[in-house]
């Protein structure tokens, strides 16, 4: 006998989504969400020369600013008006839940449910600003020193580019928070998505025109593909690796009837965090080297911004060990925020649920952390791995984009996220569809 969750899913297809209006209306949302984003991508900042913006571009976009210009869907090189894309939201979350951990007030407010969430919420918006604020002043400084970028240098430039920065940074939060509650998927993993996707097609036609030109041999090419559909099909498996824990429940009795005993199996996820430590590594990294590129790139800017550059650079050691380093502290710490054992455990507790041959409570807790930071171990590596990947890429192979790594990662992550998101939007039709069914089918037997 097909159970009903397994005939919801069998019936899940085109005609079942034709019918979903509120999932297409959603879906619609979020897409005209992700082109307003697009738009602004192209709407550069006032007083500036494009002509000169792009020679200075073109010879530091090799390093971290080009990563930085990958996430922004090539606003950066543009210098658009989402310039700053999303990382300074991102980076005031890092810093709000790294405070969490050691404030009594965040902590508590973290414990207070909804209420205390959007007062969180509301202070990683303060940060936004604040760190969008320094970011933007620091990129004009930067545009300044390097060149003759700035038609018209001064207060005024510094002020209005400020403002016009800060202004993008703040309304695609904004807009992220809208496709979050109004369309499909996350917002912020959407727009950063958008982002990359949007930049891809250029440098996939880059990459063979290299080809074409001889600076790159056809065997290379072909590998580099084949390499990029098996890092494809690792990153859906490893998104997809569960730990299961097995759970039973004993005999319970509820009135005069006895219910038999159940098991279940309590999922834990290979990789808890996602893709959220490669995207908080790389907003942190951004973050003290976004003026040192442009600033470097001038004659006038000081020794130690050019040092930062070179150290910071593409390939170079000490950015592939603090890449990997943040990564997977990260990796734990997101986890750590995401999933805590002893909530688990003390649920299960209050349900009579069990780990066979492990005592409930405290014992429990001990020992789902235990296996929680031993697979941990193996997704940290994971995502590691998978990020750093195109760095060696780039460095001894000469492949001018992220031909693999975080970009794979992201948009594989938030492609399954967002699948997942519609289909379980079309269950939820089915279902109510079935259950509005059985009620009419009842008033006519009736």
């Amino acid at each position: 006998m097909v159970s009903a969750a397994e005939q919801l899913v069998a019936n899940l297809n085109f005609s079942a989504f034709s019918k979903a209006e509120e999932l297409k209306k959603r879906i619609w949302f979020t897409l005209g969400a992700l082109i307003i984003y697009r738009l602004g991508t192209y709407i550069p900042i006032p007083g500036i020369d494009p002509i000169e913006l792009a020679r200075v571009f073109q010879q530091n976009q090799t390093g971290i600013l080009g990563m930085f210009n990958m996430f922004a869907g090539g606003a950066v090189g543009r210098m658009a008006i989402f310039a700053l894309n999303i990382m300074p939201y991102i980076s005031a979350s890092i810093i709000i839940q790294l405070l969490t951990t050691v404030s009594p007030h965040l902590e508590q407010l973290k414990k207070e449910g909804e209420q205390g969430r959007k007062q969180i919420n509301q202070y990683t918006r303060y940060g936004t600003v604040f760190l969008a604020a320094l970011q933007a002043y620091g990129i004009a400084v930067g545009l300044e020193g390097a060149g003759n970028i700035v038609l018209d240098p001064g207060l005024f430039f510094r002020l209005t580019t400020v403002i016009t920065l800060v202004g993008g940074t703040v309304f695609l939060m904004w807009l992220g928070e809208q496709i979050t509650a109004r369309g499909v998927g996350n917002g912020i993993s959407l727009i950063i998505f958008a982002g990359i996707v949007a930049e891809l097609p250029a440098a996939l036609v880059g990459t063979l025109e290299l080809g074409r030109q001889g600076a790159l041999s056809t065997p290379i090419i072909i590998a580099l593909l084949a390499m990029a559909i098996v890092v494809i099909a690792v990153i859906v498996y490893m998104e997809r690796a569960q730990r299961r824990l097995l759970i039973q429940y004993p005999k319970r009795q509820m009135g005069n009837r006895m219910f038999q005993g159940d098991s279940s199996h309590l999922p834990l996820k290979l990789n808890t965090a996602g893709v959220i430590p490669p995207i908080f590594a790389s907003s942190l990294l951004l973050l003290p080297v976004t003026v040192a590129n442009f600033s470097a790139a001038g004659q006038g800017g000081p020794e130690w911004l050019t040092t930062i550059t070179a150290l910071l650079g593409r390939g170079q050691p000490l950015y592939l060990i603090l890449y990997v380093a943040m990564i997977v502290f990260f990796a734990f710490f997101y986890t750590a925020v995401v999933f805590n054992p002893k909530d688990t455990a003390d649920n299960l507790k209050k349900y009579g649920g069990f780990i066979p041959g492990i005592r409930p409570g405290e014992r429990t807790a001990e020992h789902i952390d235990y296996v929680l930071t031993r697979i941990t171990v193996v997704g940290a590596a994971y995502l590691a791995a998978v990020c750093i990947l195109p760095e060696f890429l780039i460095s001894y192979a000469a492949v001018p984009f992220y031909f693999g790594g975080t970009s794979l990662l992201i948009v594989v992550s938030v492609t399954m996220d967002t699948v997942a998101q519609v289909q379980s939007h079309l269950l939820a039709h089915q279902y109510e569809g079935l259950i509005k069914r059985s009620k009419l089918g009842g008033k006519r037997r009736r």
